[in-house]
């Protein structure tokens, strides 16, 4: 469709601020986006709406505005709910770029506008769209009662044919048709998602097909952030250059469906493509509610941490109770899992994306449909995401079962994917505390799920987690060796390398610290200490030659840990 159309329907609420000229661009798709820079949900053709949450002050519109041209889109739609009307500045950069600007009355929503374009764009397209396109305002209001991403799986089964299911990144059912039948068995599930996200992770462009037995599935990206999924290039097309796909790999939703879209015409794919949009748009309003539960996470984490007192933690605590546990009595019981993603060559800032994938690994892997996430807050500090799970129960003491988050459990049925996800080139590596009772065993609680941590990422491979279990007979129980066995452990692990650096200058002590706090990365590590990895490679050959020890192996890495917390 024509950009000259949209100003022709009135229900629309648009104005034209700019860009008479370039009235007639065809728009290809639509985008709803706050992000400063969303170029890597952009494929091309797209007008895109913003409330202009991006905006800070004056001086952002020419870069928001540069990297929409860059990106080939069509137009810019603002709204004008916020802000009342749209900055001159905004006005002014779309003006020097050629870019047609439209205001959007604060009656209007984006939705709306949404349904509009998709319906004509797809129209246009392929005819068959149009059942799908007629109901979307019913998956837009009717919320989770209403079926929310079944209700376009249900139709894509009734008037397409299709068979199709939505997955999230470790391989969890989402939704699926009706026509669907039963949903796909959980083996299956994490095997396309692994092959899903190893292809995201080698850059190949959806959609991915996968052949699985006799059965050929193609499948979908659904990015996150109202973006629209790229499309398969056309012969005449260029891939565009991309933002790192790190950032959103672990997080995205994918569409699976039982065909071969290999076979399929233009205009097929083109609409697939605006179904994924549509179920992202779906969930970014379901993905809106977390930020309730990473705020409640990130305040009792902040009181934690600067050592408030237990009584303004509890009172916290009594506030996320009802929110995370509804309809419970008595507050519950508390878990603290910590989690971290680290990358071997630079890559995105990983407390975000530990954050953004704690979240869905802390959802039964059987559970169905987005709701159980509802009940998990997780807050993220530096390089690391801390989940605080509410338990109903605890452990009994008298039958010695336990309830909760196990560490061996936990990542078991996510491991294939991820490992995918990762590939080859990050770690994801957890720590999960003991249940505690009370707002004063919360901060010993996240000190025990950090030290399970390190000791996951002790272990060899790419996604570890390790439980408070595992710390009994290491961390918790020194305090209670006697200090001459402590002293004597120590003198014959860490004297001869204190011997040595005192005659050689050579730092091997400092060297062992930062190696273990780097959790074995020859890559972090160096860079810590400002060395050539060949360097440390030699201190690191130097330490285990003195000590008749091995650095690769788990049981010799505790043992300097403990040596040199003893120390």
């Amino acid at each position: 469709m024509r950009l000259r159309a949209l100003l022709d329907t009135d229900a629309l609420g648009l104005r034209l601020l700019g860009g008479e000229d370039e009235l007639d661009r065809t728009v290809r798709g639509v985008m709803t986006t706050d992000l400063r820079d969303p170029s890597r949900y952009l494929s091309g053709g797209e007008l895109v709406l913003t409330g202009l949450a991006w905006r800070r002050d004056a001086a952002d519109s020419e870069p928001f505005v540069r990297i929409l041209v860059q990106a080939g889109v069509a137009a810019l739609a603002a709204g004008e709910a916020e802000l009342g009307d749209v900055p001159q500045d905004l006005a002014v950069a779309c003006a020097r770029h050629r870019l047609p600007l439209f205001a959007v009355h604060e009656s209007v929503a984006f939705a709306t506008i949404t349904e509009h374009v998709v319906r004509q764009v797809s129209g246009e397209r392929a005819g068959d769209l149009a059942a799908v396109v007629d109901r979307h305002r019913r998956m837009m209001t009717s919320g989770p009662a209403g079926g929310g991403p079944d209700v376009v799986l249900d139709l894509l089964g009734s008037d397409l044919d299709l068979r199709a299911w939505v997955l999230s990144p470790t391989g969890r059912l989402i939704a699926g048709s009706e026509a669907a039948g039963p949903g796909l068995p959980p083996d299956t599930c994490a095997k396309l998602a692994a092959e899903h996200l190893a292809a995201v992770r080698t850059g190949r462009r959806g959609p991915h097909r996968v052949l699985m037995g006799q059965t050929t599935y193609s499948l979908f990206p659904i990015r996150s952030g109202g973006g629209r999924a790229p499309q398969a290039p056309r012969a005449s097309q260029t891939p565009q250059a991309s933002r790192d796909v790190r950032e959103s790999v672990l997080s995205d939703w994918l569409l699976a469906v039982e065909a071969d879209a290999g076979d399929w015409a233009d205009e097929r794919l083109d609409l697939l493509q605006g179904v994924t949009q549509l179920i992202a748009v779906e969930r970014d309003r379901r993905d809106a509610a977390r930020s309730v539960r990473r705020r409640l996470a990130q305040e009792v984490l902040e009181l934690v941490q600067t050592g408030a007192a237990p009584a303004e933690i509890a009172a916290r605590l009594r506030v996320a109770a009802p929110v995370l546990l509804p309809g419970l009595g008595a507050a519950p019981h508390w878990q603290v899992i910590v989690a971290r993603v680290e990358w071997d060559e630079g890559g995105p800032e990983a407390g975000p994306v530990a954050q953004s994938l704690l979240e869905e690994i802390l959802v039964d892997p059987l559970a169905t449909g987005p709701e159980p996430s509802d009940r998990i807050a997780v807050a993220h500090t530096g390089d690391e995401a801390i989940a605080l799970v509410p338990l109903p129960a605890v452990p009994s003491e008298h039958d010695g079962s336990e309830t909760g988050v196990l560490a061996d459990a936990l990542l078991a049925a996510v491991r294939e994917p991820l490992s995918s996800g990762l590939d080859g080139d990050g770690r994801l590596t957890l720590g999960v505390s003991a249940a505690v009772h009370s707002a004063e065993g919360l901060r010993g609680a996240l000190e025990e799920a950090r030290h399970a941590r390190r000791v996951a990422a002790a272990r060899p491979g790419r996604v570890c987690a390790a439980g408070h279990q595992e710390l009994a007979s290491h961390v918790l129980l020194l305090p209670f060796v006697p200090d001459d066995v402590r002293k004597a452990f120590t003198a014959r692990l860490l004297d001869p390398l204190r011997e040595y650096d005192r005659r050689h200058r050579a730092e091997l002590i400092p060297t062992l610290e930062a190696f273990l706090d780097c959790d074995g990365s020859w890559t972090r590590c160096a860079s810590r200490l400002h060395l050539h990895v060949n360097t440390l490679r030699y201190r690191v050959g130097r330490i285990e030659q003195l000590t008749s020890r091995d650095l690769s192996r788990l049981e010799d890495k505790l043992d300097f840990f403990l040596a040199l917390r003893m120390s």
